[in-house]
């Protein structure tokens, strides 16, 4: 039995259609990745985005700097069409492509730019330490403020939340994508 059972605009009952329908017309424009299978549950599918939205549109949080620290939850999580959606973003944003390969492949990039680093070092420690070094945090403070930070704690609960669904779904890459090594 094959664990990807999406929910569709033709298969959706009216509380399905309707969180459907918002994800559509917001800010997104399209249901793919974690959507079609958690409008299973449509109360959580339209609280989850609805905190995505804040996330990816509204947050203080820098373009550049969201999508490096949506690139190491991705990786750390194996959430391959996370990864899919995100890579392009980051270099559109301006993360550098050979640091992008470099986390694809699990190595750990180092980036010139101070604010990169603190925002990969931050991630890392996060998932891998399940905190972050006084050293690393201090630097978040200073670089980034306390909005941004907090910020970035909660992107970091967000997109692990859609890596489980994503992963526990088995959500299929689309065809063509560079899935991670082994």
């Amino acid at each position: 039995m094959s664990r990807h059972l999406p929910v569709t605009a033709e298969t959706a009952n009216p509380a399905q259609r309707a969180v459907h329908d918002a994800i559509k017309n917001g800010p997104r424009g399209n249901i793919r990745g974690p959507f079609p299978v958690l409008l299973h549950s449509p109360g959580m599918a339209d609280q989850v985005q609805k905190l995505g939205a804040y996330i990816r549109f509204e947050s203080k949080m820098p373009d550049k700097l969201r999508e490096l620290a949506v690139l190491v939850t991705s990786r750390f999580w194996h959430a391959e069409f996370e990864w899919f959606a995100h890579a392009p973003l980051a270099e559109k944003f301006g993360i550098a492509k050979d640091a992008i390969e470099t986390i694809r492949t699990g190595g750990r990039p180092r980036f010139t730019d101070r604010v990169e680093q603190t925002v990969y070092d931050f991630m890392r420690d996060l998932h891998e330490k399940h905190n972050v070094s006084d050293a690393t945090w201090r630097a978040a403070q200073e670089l980034l403020g306390q909005e941004v930070v907090t910020d970035m704690l909660g992107m970091a609960g967000y997109y692990t939340l859609l890596a489980m669904v994503l992963n526990a779904y088995e959500v299929p890459l689309p065809d063509g994508s560079k899935p991670f090594p082994d």
